[in-house]
């Protein structure tokens, strides 16, 4: 479970941090807003109070920035209980943006839309409303609203199953708040890598961090993130099969829900208690729990919990031999969790769905479903063998491992160091020996971890993070090199027609996307010894060594077509594809770099004067 209060809290805490350093039009005001933020962790209704008593101090004496931040709290508020007063305060908030001091409050405005979007299931929207607050936040310079946009937008991209870019996202955020000295933001991003290692399967590495967590935060008293958390261990304990454990989390979730008036916590807690009883059969048991849930959520505006409980009511359902009550049920959760593009709950529902058609005979629909279930599930897989988010996890591992260990390492010098004042100088001679040993082991594992480091690093520098194709810099070192050989060269330079419009009209995200599949396009066309990268922009570069000019366009024409070929089903309609492509041959010994780049270029240029979407060759080197 991530609450939307979960999401928001850290722009708020982050604005509380910073308020001694902004002018204060109204200091009771100032406190108010300031100790509503501090509630916002632990008590909701407490948050909102103080947030509206701001306000009613406000009206007499106005200060946009202090206003801004109240209606983000009640925002914070209201957008787990009633949409359209949540919407109707971001509206307000919006409206006071242009009388704002703080420009990053504008980045706080996109990520509470985004959350609202969130909650109503509508995950697209919630996407592009967290790309306008990083973009926000990094064009005002606010490291901290920056972060939270950033542990936003990653949590969503995991969610999604974007595991390498919501890691991304999310290391980000944790880099940011520790260089504000912010740790109780810092975990809960860290929480967001968790949650992400949870569905890529390292289960025993998302408990590490859920437990350091949620003892920190009941030590602090920060109840309502100690509810996410014991939430979010539990539904780990069960991948574990714990189920004795995840019981006894969700339990201690509903606890504190009820004390502190959290219903959508407890509705989350009781989902955890129903799943658990689905496990052990006791299907009736699982009902009565999601009954419970089912009053709690009425009024919700919560799409993905909604979802969830219709899915655990199917199974529960069909385990009481009631399989087209199931198969409604089911039905609803797909839906659901289709339009939130949740991959991994798709893939429950798929299994689910696939048993109960069995029961009520339906095998062909049921063969279908198990046909999603195994489509869903290779796309899962697929994610969780990406390499580069496995560098990234090997590395944050890594890291965090490395801080312990520091920790440790201090405490231990402490403790030697009382101990060393009541030992003799001989005793003192031996340990300084043997700390020299432990330097120079230290030492050694340092400079190796220097060059693995290097080596890591000096691959991502050559490589295009895009489409994952070798960057500028990479072909252009390939390219002199091949001229530094005694074999010619033909140089190609591929570039999209018209795809500033593509961008212009549909966003980056698009755009982004597009420009992945033209580099899987170009990946499988060209073989060794070809090499193709990416220049920058839409603009690709293939080398051919030992071609002639007929043997290059017959590839540059392959390339054309293909790329021409592309299904643009999954993009909006107009934006069909098409390339021009410019050709040469480079002269070894006789050509530079620059040299062979700009006759390639000027092909191009004569391709796209020509019409686009064709091949020409440099007329220069043809006649050579």
């Amino acid at each position: 479970m991530k609450s939307l209060a979960l999401r928001l809290l850290p722009a708020l805490l982050a604005l509380a941090a910073t308020a001694l350093a902004q002018p204060v039009v109204d200091a009771p005001a100032a406190g108010l807003v300031q100790r509503a933020i501090a509630a916002g962790r632990n008590d909701p209704e407490d948050a909102r109070r103080l947030a509206e008593d701001a306000l009613g101090l406000l009206a007499a004496r106005p200060d946009a920035d202090l206003e801004v931040r109240a209606l983000l709290v009640l925002c914070d508020y209201w957008s787990e209980r009633k949409l359209e007063v949540a919407r109707e305060l971001l509206g307000r908030a919006s409206a006071l943006l242009s009388l704002a001091r703080r420009g990053g409050l504008r980045a706080g405005v996109y990520s509470c839309e985004g959350d609202l979007f969130e909650s109503a299931g509508d995950n697209a929207k919630a996407m592009d409303a967290y790309g306008r607050a990083v973009s926000s936040a990094e064009a005002a310079g606010d490291d901290e609203m920056l972060a939270n946009a950033l542990y936003q937008r990653g949590w969503l991209r995991g969610l999604q199953g974007d595991y390498a870019l919501g890691l991304i996202d999310l290391r980000r955020s944790v880099t940011l708040y520790e260089k504000a000295m912010m740790a109780e933001h810092a975990r809960t991003a860290v929480n967001g890598v968790a949650t992400i290692y949870n569905r890529m399967g390292d289960y025993a590495q998302a408990q590490h961090f859920y437990a350091q967590a949620l003892k920190a935060q009941l030590a602090a008293g920060t109840q309502r993130e100690a509810v996410v958390t014991l939430y979010n261990l539990g539904r780990t304990r069960e991948n574990l099969n714990d189920w004795d454990g995840a019981r006894g989390d969700y339990l201690n979730a509903l606890e504190i829900s009820r004390r502190i008036d959290y219903a959508r916590g407890a509705a989350y807690a009781l989902r955890g208690l129903a799943g658990v009883h689905n496990a052990r059969g006791e299907w009736g048991e699982a009902l009565e729990r999601l009954a419970e849930a089912k009053k709690l959520t009425a009024d919700l505006p919560d799409a993905r919990l909604q979802a969830q409980l219709a899915l655990l009511r199917g199974v529960a359902l069909r385990g009481l031999k009631r399989p087209a009550e199931s198969l409604t049920s089911l039905n609803a959760a797909l839906a659901a969790f289709r339009a939130a593009e949740a991959l991994a709950e798709q893939a429950a529902t798929h299994a689910a769905l696939a048993d109960t058609l069995a029961d009520l005979g339906d095998w062909r629909a049921a063969f279908e479903q198990q046909r999603l279930l195994k489509a869903a599930t290779d796309r899962l897989h697929a994610r969780q063998l990406d390499q580069r988010f496995t560098t990234l996890k090997v590395e944050f591992d890594t890291a965090a491992r490395e801080k312990e260990n520091a920790l440790l390492m201090r405490e231990k010098a402490a403790t030697e160091d009382a101990l060393a004042q009541q030992k003799r100088v001989g005793a003192l001679q031996v340990i300084a020996i043997a700390l020299a040993a432990v330097l120079v082991a230290v030492l050694g594992l340092l400079a190796w971890r220097q060059r693995q480091t290097s080596h890591r690093m000096r691959a991502l520098a050559l490589t295009d993070e895009l489409t994952g194709l070798p960057n500028r810099r990479a072909v252009l070192a390939r390219l002199d090199e091949l001229l530094q050989s005694e074999h010619a060269c033909a140089v190609l330079i591929v570039d999209l027609d018209h795809f500033k419009v593509i961008n212009d009209r549909h966003g980056h995200l698009v755009g982004d996307d597009v420009l992945r599949a033209v580099a899987g396009v170009l990946t499988e066309t060209v073989r060794d010894p070809m090499y193709v990268g990416r220049m920058g922009g839409e603009e690709f570069l293939l080398l051919l060594p030992d071609a002639t000019v007929e043997a290059a366009r017959q590839v540059a024409e392959r390339v054309r077509a293909a790329i021409v070929g592309l299904d643009a089903s999954r993009w909006p309609s107009d934006c069909a594809l098409t390339a021009s492509i410019g050709v040469t041959i480079a002269r070894p010994r006789l050509d530079r770099v620059s040299d062979a780049l700009r006759r390639a270029d000027q092909a191009l240029y004569s391709a796209k004067a020509a019409g686009r979407n064709r091949v020409h060759e440099n007329a220069l080197t043809v006649a050579a």
